[in-house]
């Protein structure tokens, strides 16, 4: 077995040999990228509590990754199909690793939030390579096989991250939740190296660099209002970021349209595969990552579990994304994409609407049925909808539909965490202010308003003075759980209904079997071939 792997997949006579065993390594790819913002979500307190972190603080934290992530993967995606799909996967694993150890060893927020952003960088590096290597190094009739098992891996990710971190917490600082990443990616860049097989696209003109910088500025600005303006209020930087985003988009289209090899064909969004594949996606994420964000909280917060009991009443979720894409296996070939993936939107909305029913007397139960049912909407959809995406790109473009199908998962993400997020806060607040409001010190009130953490230290500290006792924090306990199990309810509902809108907008764009022109999995055509079909069935 020669070492490294040094055949292109472009010069191969067949299928390539060990590319099963090159799966497993592009998936452990995968699987720390998104395990490095789903991790953070257990290990957000003991960071709060050693680096005195305020609200603001922390979100940059968790979202310092989130920008360069989200704003990068379309131009990182075409460099990687120019000069080489595996030269980018080992360089953003290096990168990412570097990040990591960066992370572990500082104790300053400024540093911290500048080392999740280096790891950010790694990761818009590592996405769109893994999804475009998995695309060229597996046949047609056993890509949607190989998809499946990339999609089970990034739900997986959602519940294995509070699992690790949650582990690792139990003995060791919060650092280790960074180290942690760093002996994963040696592995995978070595697995790449010997397994991976070169991979670049052939005769690819000059890079779209002026698209890729408007494609850059307009999803950048877009994430970053998205995240500062709903969490800490429309100021002068979030609406200027904001109208950046907007005219940087409008530029952006305008400039597509007229470029001979554009950064991103956006008429591929007259294709209604590709745009309601490219929806799905948004939606799924969005409603997931916003669901787990408040749920881990609930559980940490107002039911008491440590970080790994977090972790481990997590896992019936990636239980669920397998058992979803164990079906999803079986059924898309018979029934089409479009039955698959709005079927999939219809359970993860109704598990977002059961969480409507969150009180002050919930138990993990109440919290099981709907963690479950959007793993499962996961697992069945989730894959179908990133094969359309892909199979809309030539083989020259491999890298940038990985980017464009990533964007849009990580676009809703961060919109769930952000959007949700903020109603959330906003739901608490308004509600603990009627329960108890004026029972407090101005200045205590405004630290339990600012969080569910704040109100409960602010119980600890009146049961500790002469005027308030065991009761009277007790009763600032109450109200505490009360508000935050009313702000759930309160978000859920804008939540599933959100989601509810996304499944109409699916249901409407992605075309039936026979308007699509689908053929089976098992069909042997090439991607180019599958582009230009699916380009004449919807235009």
């Amino acid at each position: 077995m020669p070492f490294p792997a040094n055949t292109p997949v472009e010069k191969m006579t067949g299928p390539y040999a060990r590319r099963w065993w090159a799966l497993l390594v592009l998936c452990l790819s995968l699987l720390i990228v998104v395990m490095a913002n789903t991790s953070l979500i257990v290990a957000a307190p003991d960071m709060t509590r050693d680096l005195s972190l305020s609200s603001s603080d922390l979100q940059w934290v968790i979202d310092g990754y989130t920008v360069p992530y989200a704003a990068l993967m379309l131009v990182l995606g075409a460099i990687g199909d120019k000069y080489s799909r595996r030269g980018a996967l080992v360089t953003g694993l290096l990168i990412f690793a570097g990040g990591s150890v960066m992370g572990s060893l500082v104790d300053r927020t400024e540093l911290v939030i500048t080392a999740r952003a280096v790891m950010g960088i790694g990761a818009a590096v590592v996405m769109p390579a893994t999804l475009s290597l998995l695309v060229a190094t597996f046949p047609r009739a056993e890509r949607v096989k190989a998809i499946t098992a990339w999609s089970a891996t990034s739900g997986l990710a959602i519940a294995v991250g509070p699992l690790v971190a949650g582990w690792l917490l139990e003995d060791h600082a919060w650092g280790s939740t960074f180290l942690i990443n760093v002996p994963i990616a040696v592995v995978a860049v070595i697995g790449a190296l010997a397994l991976v097989p070169p991979s670049k696209a052939a005769g690819i003109g000059r890079i779209d660099y002026v698209g890729g910088l408007l494609s850059i500025v307009s999803i950048g600005s877009l994430v970053y209002a998205t995240i500062e303006g709903p969490h800490f209020g429309w100021g002068a930087g979030p609406v200027t970021a904001a109208v950046v985003a907007v005219v940087g988009l409008v530029a952006f289209v305008a400039w597509e349209l007229r470029h001979p090899h554009p950064m991103l064909d956006v008429r591929k969004f007259r294709m209604r595969p590709f745009t309601g594949s490219m929806i799905a996606v948004l939606f799924f994420f969005f409603g997931t990552f916003g669901a787990i964000y408040y749920s881990t909280q609930y559980l940490q917060f107002i039911l008491g579990y440590n970080a790994l009991e977090t972790g481990v009443r997590l896992l019936p979720l990636a239980g669920a994304v397998f058992l979803g894409a164990a079906v999803t296996g079986r059924l898309t070939p018979k029934l089409g994409v479009k039955p698959m993936v709005v079927t999939g939107m219809v359970i993860g909305t109704a598990g977002v609407f059961l969480l409507t029913l969150v009180d002050k007397g919930s138990t993990y139960t109440d919290f099981l049925a709907p963690m479950m049912m959007l793993g499962f909407a996961i697992g069945l959809s989730v894959s179908p909808a990133t094969d359309t995406v892909m199979g809309s790109f030539p083989e020259s473009e491999l890298g940038v539909g990985g980017g464009a199908n990533d964007t849009s998962m990580e676009l809703g993400g961060s919109l769930g965490i952000a959007l949700l997020g903020s109603l959330l806060g906003t739901a608490y607040r308004d509600e603990l202010t009627d329960l108890i409001g004026g029972r407090l010190p101005a200045a205590a009130m405004e630290t339990a308003k600012d969080s569910v953490g704040g109100g409960l230290a602010v119980a600890q500290e009146v049961a500790k003075t002469p005027s308030g006792g065991a009761r009277q924090a007790q009763a600032v306990v109450d109200a505490v759980h009360e508000a935050f199990a009313h702000s759930i309810a309160q978000t859920s509902l804008v939540g599933g209904i959100i989601m509810a809108a996304g499944t109409l907008i699916v249901l409407a764009v992605l075309p039936g079997r026979r308007a699509a022109g689908e053929r089976r999995p098992e069909s042997p055509v090439t991607p180019e071939a599958d582009h230009d079909k699916e380009h004449a069935d919807s235009v």
